[in-house]
């Protein structure tokens, strides 16, 4: 099997943490061909995809006393060449968000990988799913929420709910994420920063109070959850995402996040969005994260499995 990644400069991430280290590593083991690029080395000649691939070993990783023991060197690069993804089976497109322009011209790249060659996420389905407006299509399973540059559309729904949490559309990892409730004297200020004085839309959504008991992310392969982790707000803190300090804590799926998987397996399959990571709190789906989803390295910590070796099977029966 022969698989590129495109992702973040591999210096820059964590093996004890970045779920994309956990897939190649999963896909190294396994005696698979694995290739790493960045997205600006992406382009098209002859109308054929291509991008400057180095081959990789990722070092095991192991799990000692409940703790991941990064060797050092972790990785080994070796010296690449510009190839058409073509030549690969699979291609996988993980840089973090935020979808930037020069994301979506990336995508936009890998329209142009041939058919024979699988790209996950599809690079179609990712223009699609706007990580925060993708969950607005899942009716009974998402709280109240609007969607809005109006100051005054935001400030009558905050006064209908008491407290509500704004967000950037296209934010990440909980950045500009606020709590707003009713007679904050700043509240305007707030959403005029948010809203680029009315000129930029956000989501609004009713406060759950059940996001101080955690935030929830699953993680979907086609459609099938296969693992999640609770990710617990520290303390003075309402946003429990690991990047905005929140810590990780092992949790079981319940019948009613079963029953949101289901909802959203058909649409996710027909985007071809085979690897999800969803957020849920409370029993609403708040999130439908597309790009880079992470959790795994918690959930295989926590949960003493490999959703990474998981993912590969699941790749080795796609070929």
């Amino acid at each position: 099997m022969k698989i590129a990644f495109i992702i973040d400069p591999i210096a820059k991430l964590d093996p004890a943490h970045d779920t994309s280290v956990a897939l190649m590593e999963a896909a190294c083991r396994r005696g698979a061909e694995v290739f790493i690029a960045d997205m600006n080395s992406l382009s098209v000649k002859d109308s054929k995809a291509r991008a400057f691939l180095q081959p990789i070993k990722i070092h095991p990783v192991p799990l000692v006393d409940g703790k991941w023991q990064v060797p050092q060197p972790w990785y080994e690069v070796e010296q690449g060449e510009f190839q058409p993804l073509e030549n690969m089976q699979f291609v996988w497109m993980r840089p973090d968000p935020p979808v930037t322009t020069e994301y979506l011209y990336a995508t936009y790249i890998l329209d142009y990988v041939a058919p024979k060659t699988r790209v996950l996420n599809s690079p179609r389905g990712i223009r699609a799913a706007n990580e925060k407006m993708y969950a607005l299509q899942f009716q009974g399973a998402i709280p109240k929420t609007i969607v809005t540059a109006d100051k005054g559309t935001i400030i009558d729904f905050v006064a209908a709910e008491g407290k509500a949490v704004m967000k950037p559309l296209g934010g990440k990892g909980g950045e500009g994420i606020l709590f707003l409730e009713t007679g904050d004297r700043n509240i305007n200020s707030l959403i005029e920063i948010s809203t680029n004085i009315g000129k930029t839309p956000v989501m609004v959504q009713e406060y759950l109070p059940a996001a101080q008991d955690g935030d929830k992310r699953i993680i979907l392969l086609d459609g099938e959850p296969i693992g999640a982790v609770n990710r617990v707000p520290k303390s003075g803190e309402f946003r429990g995402n690991m990047a905005a300090g929140g810590s990780a804590a092992q949790v079981d799926i319940t019948d009613r996040e079963r029953e949101i998987c289901t909802q959203l397996a058909p649409t996710l399959k027909a985007d071809s969005l085979m690897f999800v990571g969803i957020d849920v709190i409370g029993g609403y789906l708040t999130e439908v994260n597309v790009t880079s989803p992470t959790g795994v390295r918690e959930i295989d910590r926590l949960d003493g499995v490999s959703l990474g070796d998981r993912v590969m099977d699941w790749l080795a029966a796609q070929i």
